[in-house]
């Protein structure tokens, strides 16, 4: 994948078409420790897992309005973040892993969701909008 700052670009992974896993990521053109500082607030946990999401400590359940719900699985402070995530009651689990890095003077973003579902297409037009949400934020 090859992008520039303040793009978002994404990419499905898996054999034979079937895709695993959706991966989207953007170049902020802030430091890290300032997008860590967003996500860390209930606005930015809310720009990236949904409206009515709260930041929680590892093992504490989050839910959004929308009924996406999951638990908090991770936490490193200024490089990663990970959740499971169910779209709605009746979704199975998947994975969504955040992770931080230094680029230049701003910071890649890199999100990942494992398996992606049924329509990776809307898995990765949802994070990638989430992403331009949080990237507004900072």
């Amino acid at each position: 994948m090859s992008e520039t700052a303040g793009e978002t670009t994404a990419e499905d992974t898996g054999e034979t078409g079937k895709s695993d896993a959706v991966e989207v990521d953007t170049v902020m053109a802030h430091p890290v420790d300032h997008v860590w500082k967003v996500l860390t607030t209930n606005d930015g946990v809310a720009a990236l897992l949904g409206s009515g999401a709260r930041l929680g400590s590892k093992g504490e359940p989050w839910r959004a309005e929308d009924g996406s719900h999951g638990v908090w699985r991770s936490y490193h402070p200024l490089e990663q973040v990970r959740v499971s995530w169910h779209a709605d009651a009746d979704a199975p689990r998947s994975l969504v892993d955040l992770h931080l890095r230094p680029e230049g003077d701003g910071t890649r973003v890199m999100l990942r969701q494992e398996p992606a579902g049924p329509d990776s297409a809307a898995t990765r037009t949802r994070w990638a909008a989430a992403l331009s949400r949080l990237d507004a934020l900072a």
